[in-house]
């Protein structure tokens, strides 16, 4: 590697998810370490991922605690702002220690390019965008409704792109948006998919006792939300339960987020708590050998502008590890899956189950969209094809 390729300094700043938490920023920052470059990341605690300050493998971690979980245009007005001046002072801390030549910010959400523009204006630091979530389309996907704040939205994603000298977008549908709504030009619009790393997804042995004594389980992985779908799923299961009578079919369903609890109550509601196993954050062991054991996976994402656009990290671990989907009917989710997947109607429980029970039903299809899968993902998808994208985005930034 030539020094002054070794001499380049990135700062990746991410607010979603802890590091090395969220996968496809962890995978960015080592990808970009194993070229020369000096890495450093802000982003938020969270289970597991407690230390304030850790170096990971040559990657300095600097974490800020989040006090407020956003739940309403209160928390998130709350808990936005607590996470700027976080991002600011530790900013500055890096800035006084290692140093950086490139602010990498990761949304949602899209005010991180205040701290960008900061640094850009008195520093003359570069700035990237990775354009993880449409945020307008996430904040109708929670609120469901246009006006003043649904514009401002607009206005922050349009000051982000002006912004930034370079933007990663993880698939074309948000390669459009860049281009279109933030008025960029497509030569400086990086698709760069987020595709698992195969050195981290292998397959595991079974363990029954996510079974809970059941003959089938059905897996779920991602976060807790609104716009999940997790409340059409669970409607299918109480139709499986209640409706067709079947009680060999266990439902687990991994990870954290702010409609957890609201999700679990919901089982009890339904009179199906006993067949649906919520694990919270997990480690990735725990985590693979869930969905090693898995005859199924399943995607139930509430079918929207947002999601419709956005690939899904869920996907490409189910493929991954050779696991037929079911999700609903949206545009990248077919782009990724394809016939590795069933597609149900969008936002129906009923077509969500009828699609689950036929392949619950069909062990040799089952098998056959695995295998498809996995090849897909073996041969296009995965981490390995889309490091090389990356570094060309970052050779152009500093071309």
């Amino acid at each position: 590697m030539a020094p002054e390729k070794r001499s380049r300094r990135v700062l990746i700043v991410v607010e979603n998810l802890p590091v090395p938490f969220d996968r496809r920023v962890w995978q960015e920052a080592t990808t970009l370490r194993d070229a020369g470059y000096v890495v450093s990341v802000i982003c938020p605690t969270g289970q597991g991922c407690e230390e304030r300050l850790q170096e990971l493998d040559g990657i300095d971690v600097h974490r800020h605690p989040l006090p407020i979980e956003g739940n309403g245009v209160l928390g998130y007005f709350l808990e936005y702002g607590a996470a700027l001046w976080w991002q600011f002072r530790l900013a500055a801390r890096v800035l006084r220690g290692r140093g950086f030549d490139v602010l990498h910010a990761c949304n949602p959400p899209d005010d991180i390019f205040l701290v960008g523009l900061f640094f850009k204006t008195f520093f003359r630091k570069r700035f990237l965008f990775d354009h993880h979530d449409l945020c307008p389309e996430l904040f109708l996907a929670k609120f469901g409704r246009k006006g003043f704040l649904y514009h401002v939205m607009l206005l922050l994603e349009r000051m982000t792109f002006a912004l930034a000298d370079a933007s990663i977008a993880t698939n074309e549908s948000y390669k459009r948006v860049a281009v279109a709504r933030g008025r960029m030009s497509p030569e400086r619009v990086h698709v760069v998919r987020s595709g698992p790393d195969l050195h981290r997804l292998h397959l595991a042995a079974p363990n029954d006792r996510w079974r809970n004594g059941r003959r089938f389980l059905v897996g779920y992985v991602g976060v807790m939300g609104r716009q999940e779908g997790i409340d059409y799923l669970l409607q299918a299961v109480e139709r499986l339960v209640h409706g067709r009578g079947r009680r060999d079919v266990q439902f687990c369903l991994v990870g954290g987020g702010p409609e957890k609890a609201t999700l679990e109550a919901m089982t009890v509601r339904l009179g199906i708590a006993d067949y649906v196993t919520f694990t919270g954050r997990v480690p990735d062991a725990e985590l693979v050998e869930i969905l090693s054991t898995a005859d199924v996976c399943v995607n139930p994402d509430v079918v929207n502008e947002m999601n419709d656009k956005s690939t899904m990290n869920k996907i490409m671990e189910y493929m991954a590890l050779g696991k037929p989907i079911v999700q609903f009917e949206m545009t990248e989710g077919r782009f990724s899956a394809q016939e590795a997947s069933l597609y149900a109607r969008p936002n129906d429980p009923e077509s969500l189950l009828d699609h689950l029970v036929a392949l619950l039903e069909d062990p040799e299809r089952r098998a056959e969209m695995g295998r498809i899968g996995r090849r897909r993902v073996e041969t296009e998808l995965q981490w390995q094809h889309e490091a090389p994208k990356l570094l060309r985005a970052y050779d152009q930034l500093f071309s």
